[in-house]
């Protein structure tokens, strides 16, 4: 099913066809062209299940495949931003490269970014990431430490004890395990065809580099490659047929149990701003409010 209406900024929802067809107040908010790709985006259809789709949780997926929902345009932008970088990319890919093509085995299907000579090495398998300075600072293993500075406190409630300052260390866990198996699974997807991946890197572009938040996580430059590393076909295979299958029984009784779990859910914070479907969910529709209807 498909997205079938918008969230205008004044709170209200409209449907997506009159939306397009004609704003029903005095000026729009962004240019007609702009919508037009905003709601291209949103309704793809491909039957089998995407790697991108099973990684996330299966009650939003389903509902994505199965129920009308309502979208803020403007919450989508980032999403155009990382399709035309794509397109900006495959502009200027060469014979040694492969660029945004689609495989599938009986599992599900993905379309890798670029594969090839796309650094200095040979057979490297790449993807583009548009993100947050905060996802960023937890893909990168970054965080903070309170070093003491050689001084007590000599009063107040602290007095004897020794006076900190915080400092940045970058040998934390990197959260990066969604993005690690979405890259697997595209390297097994090619091996399965005789090509040979010996590296893979995302190059993951921060959209709010120039705000003082990024300074804050430590983020200090707008774009960074970061490693991928190799994990366990066997493991990789198995969460993503679990996943199928979840997702296909979920299809085909028309009803699922498996709530996305607080992973999936961003500890909720998904549920409460990004989550498209979330007022069709059990879980999801808590966080959210009534939105008011144009006549």
């Amino acid at each position: 099913m498909p997205a079938t209406k918008f969230i205008c900024p004044t709170g209200q929802e409209i449907e997506i066809a009159r939306c397009l067809k004609k704003c029903p107040y005095s000026q729009r908010c962004m240019f007609l062209p702009t919508l037009r790709a905003v709601a291209a985006s949103l309704n793809r259809s491909i039957n089998q299940p995407t790697v991108t789709e099973l990684l996330a949780g299966t009650m939003e997926t389903f509902l994505r495949r199965t129920t009308d929902y309502i979208v803020d345009p403007i919450k989508q932008l980032y999403a155009l931003h990382g399709s035309a970088v794509h397109t900006i990319n495959e502009n200027h890919v060469d014979e040694n490269m492969l660029s945004e093509h689609r495989l599938s085995d009986n599992i599900t299907s993905g379309k890798f970014d670029l594969f090839g000579k796309i650094l200095d090495k040979k057979n490297t398998l790449g993807d583009y990431k548009i993100t947050s300075s905060y996802k960023l600072m937890k893909a990168l293993g970054y965080y903070k430490v309170d070093v003491p500075i050689g001084e007590v406190y000599k009063t107040g409630a602290k007095k004897g004890q020794p006076k900190t300052r915080k400092a940045w260390r970058t040998d934390g866990v990197k959260h990066l395990l969604d993005w690690a198996i979405q890259l697997n699974y595209y390297r097994i997807l090619l091996e399965e065809r005789g090509y040979m991946v010996n590296r893979m890197e995302i190059q993951a572009m921060c959209r709010d580099f120039n705000l003082r938040m990024a300074a804050e996580r430590n983020i200090t430059s707008p774009i960074y490659l970061i490693p991928i590393n190799k994990i366990s076909d066997h493991w990789v295979k198995l969460y993503m047929r679990t996943k199928a299958a979840r997702l296909q029984k979920a299809l085909k009784t028309g009803k699922t149990s498996h709530i996305c779990s607080s992973k999936e859910r961003w500890q909720d914070r998904k549920c409460k701003d990004y989550c498209a479907v979330a007022e069709n969910c059990p879980y999801g529709r808590q966080f959210k409010q009534v939105v008011i209807k144009i006549a």
